[in-house]
């Protein structure tokens, strides 16, 4: 048999070893943080150090230009998030309603893997199939021309995977236990899913509700095929079947067809106001995100 000592060495050198392994790999996970984050920095303050000098009030409200320069993006801006707006509206209810029934109601049927195989494979499509595709369906077969309305619908394509998936997970991820002290306590199916099990998801509902704005508000190749590449010549205008070009679409527009002297400053604004307006949006949804985990964490307390 090995000595005391000898074992109390072996064991000492063992947990060195261990005490250094794990230092250099946390040394080597903050490195490559830090390198990710720095980056990102680099990225973000270019965009906006070349963008900032641009924005205005007039840039962001104003009318824009096709031949003359000083135009503004003001139809671009509320085009992009009345096309948002429109199509969560569509989605937001059918992914939440596709959740549920995948995570509470559905058997494992081949069905149901039927349902969730078709879900992941829509995920995987390139935006610019579903753009392709939207065209098809919405601009030609149903008539709706270049429109507010095509591009909305066809963004629903596009949110809905992720949606559902998100839902279905959050939804997962609730303790049974929860549900079967409200179903003991006398409460129906759906009491228990309403009042108990999407509060208790709904921070992760909404994680993935602003996953898929932020990739919305910046979607291009879809809103190429069925929105267009204009706008109405009113401001704010909430009509359905005008021309619906987004600030992405613009932004690509000008830096591939522009004839506008100036079009290098308003891409340069465009990106800017692009990332302050997905930064903004994403820190309002976030603000009920961390209220209701301290709301769920207090109740659990």
């Amino acid at each position: 048999m090995m000595p005391a000592a000898q074992e109390n060495k072996e064991e000492y050198k063992h947990t060195v070893s261990v005490v250094t392994q794990n230092r250099l790999a946390r040394i080597m996970l903050w490195g490559v943080g830090a390198i990710i984050l720095a980056l990102l920095a680099a990225f973000l303050g270019y965009i906006l150090y070349k963008g900032l000098p641009v924005l205005s009030v007039h840039f962001v409200f104003g009318k824009s230009s096709d031949m003359l320069a000083g135009g503004g993006v003001g139809s671009q801006l509320f085009n992009s998030f009345y096309m948002l707006f429109l199509s969560m509206a569509v989605s937001i209810p059918l992914a939440v309603g596709a959740g549920i029934y995948l995570a509470e109601y559905a058997r494992d049927t081949k069905l149901t893997r039927g349902i969730r195989l078709s879900v992941e494979s829509l995920a995987t499509v390139p935006s610019i199939v579903l753009g392709l595709f939207g065209m098809i369906v919405f601009v030609n077969m149903m008539h709706m021309g270049f429109s507010i309305l095509g591009g909305a619908l066809t963004l629903v394509l596009l949110n809905l995977p992720l949606l559902v998936r998100v839902t279905e997970e959050s939804i997962r991820t609730v303790p049974k236990s929860y549900e079967e002290a409200s179903l003991a306590l006398g409460a129906t199916k759906l009491q228990t899913i309403v009042r108990v099990v999407l509060p208790s998801a709904m921070p992760g509902i909404i994680t993935g509700i602003t996953l898929t704005a932020g990739r919305a508000l910046g979607e291009t190749a879809i809103l190429i095929f069925t929105a267009g590449t204009t706008v109405s010549r009113f401001m704010f205008d909430t009509d359905l079947m005008t021309g619906g070009e987004t600030l992405a679409v613009h932004l690509w527009y000008l830096l591939s067809a522009g004839l506008v002297p100036d079009r290098d400053q308003i891409a340069n604004g465009i990106g800017a106001l692009l990332i302050i307006t997905i930064l903004i949006f994403n820190f309002v949804l976030v603000l009920p995100l961390k209220y209701l985990q301290r709301k769920s964490g207090a109740t659990m307390k």
